[in-house]
């Protein structure tokens, strides 16, 4: 975490632009080569002159954005400043959150001091109960009023469930990156797309970039980052970089589906028009988001939010086709069993890792606070368990079958 304390050099950069202006106004009469020769050098000595002048007035202090500790146990957290203060500096501290208003769930420091002369100084700090607090480390120092540090502080039942909890995270990430790869081989094997319903490629992709879109604004717009603190001052950034890797890997491969869907037998499959329907009003909220966003009538944060929530929409909805297509053919052939596989592994593990973090960090919250995250990983699930019952259970003697017609 990076602050920044600027003084600055207006009267030197004054003194310098008059100088300039005197000097470039006694060459007025040498020739035209000769002047810009003199305006170059004369320009680089200024900025040199400030680059000096920056150096010494421009301060970066870095501290651990985040510190993770057990209960009753302490740890050690170094502040570090670009280079050496000239006066020892007194620190101390704001909480702002604290997910346990009735307890202390840290125990800090009075103050923090960096003495002058030092770049560093270490501090202790322990842990007495479970649960979060945010906290930013102040100046006291007059001079240094324009500084202040964000830090997370986050005590844990057992750092070996939170090793765990990061396993889990990381399997089902890559069962959820996986599971698009089956039904891409499936096809290319058969030549075929015939029992894979259009509606849901359709469906998947609008989805797939909306959440894309939601992802990339929160990873990489600082604007918008900046819209999140301010709207969450005690919050964390929700999208890490594999958020965003898996977003766009779904997208790719969700247009490889539709390729295929071009260059294979079809089977006279298309897209119908209750999902065309579908897709209209969502794009149509889009757009029209955008405009607000545009106008200034709603954030930019807000405007990711409504495309989050077209993600949502898609996600209820987008396997109904799927199931009821299998069950009107009687078959599950051309609809990848391992996709289901997978994609049921990843649900299953997404939705322990939450259960583990929530005990870990007595934060229940984590499930019940965020009922959509939680209920759209058990939607899936459920669907996924439904296609395993049609494909193990209900059709799996049902080899032969004949394509069935679309009905609007």
């Amino acid at each position: 975490m990076t602050t920044s304390l600027e003084r600055t050099g207006r009267s030197c950069d004054l003194r310098c632009q008059e100088e300039v202006a005197s000097l470039l106004w006694g060459v007025a009469g040498i020739s035209a080569e000769m002047e810009a020769v003199v305006r170059r050098w004369l320009l680089t000595l200024m900025l040199l002159l400030k680059m000096a002048n920056l150096s010494e007035s421009e301060i970066q202090m870095f501290a651990p954005s985040e510190v993770t500790m057990e209960k009753l146990t302490s740890a050690n957290v170094t502040l570090t400043a670009s280079v050496a203060v000239n006066e020892s500096l007194s620190m101390h501290w704001n909480v702002t959150f604290s997910s346990k208003s009735n307890s202390s769930i840290v125990i800090l420091p009075d103050q923090v001091l960096l003495p002058a002369g030092k770049t560093s100084v270490t501090f202790n700090v322990s842990g007495s109960e479970v649960g979060q607090v945010t906290t930013y480390l102040l100046s006291n120092n007059t001079d240094f009023n324009s500084m202040s540090i964000r830090m997370r502080f986050i005590v844990v039942h057992s750092n070996i469930l939170s090793v765990i909890g990061n396993v889990i995270g990381w399997i089902y990430f890559l069962a959820w990156s996986v599971s698009f790869y089956p039904q891409a081989l499936e096809n290319w094997r058969r030549k075929s797309v015939v029992g894979l319903n259009f509606d849901f490629l359709a469906l998947n992709l609008t989805g797939f970039i909306a959440y894309s879109v939601f992802n990339i604004g929160l990873f990489w717009v600082k604007y918008i980052q900046e819209e999140y603190l301010k709207k969450n001052p005690n919050g964390i950034n929700p999208v890490s970089a594999n958020d965003v890797f898996f977003s766009l890997h779904a997208v790719l491969l969700c247009l490889i589906y539709i390729i295929q869907a071009f260059i294979y037998e079809r089977g006279g499959q298309r897209v119908s028009w209750t999902a065309m329907f579908l897709l209209l009003v969502g794009w149509t909220f889009a757009l029209v988001s955008l405009i607000l966003a545009v106008t200034h009538k709603i954030t930019w944060l807000d405007y990711l939010y409504y495309f989050s929530y077209i993600k949502l929409a898609v996600t209820l909805v987008k396997y109904v086709p799927q199931a009821y297509m299998n069950y009107r053919r009687k078959s599950t052939e051309g609809w990848s069993i391992g996709n289901v596989l997978l994609d049921f592994t990843g649900g299953v593990l997404s939705i322990l890792q939450m259960i583990l973090q929530s005990y870990n960090n007595d934060e229940w919250m984590l499930i019940f606070g965020d009922p959509t995250k939680f209920g759209l990983g058990l939607f899936s699930v459920v669907f996924d368990i439904l296609f395993i019952t049609q494909h193990y259970c209900l059709y799996r003697h049902s080899k032969d079958y004949q394509a069935v017609p679309t009905h609007e």
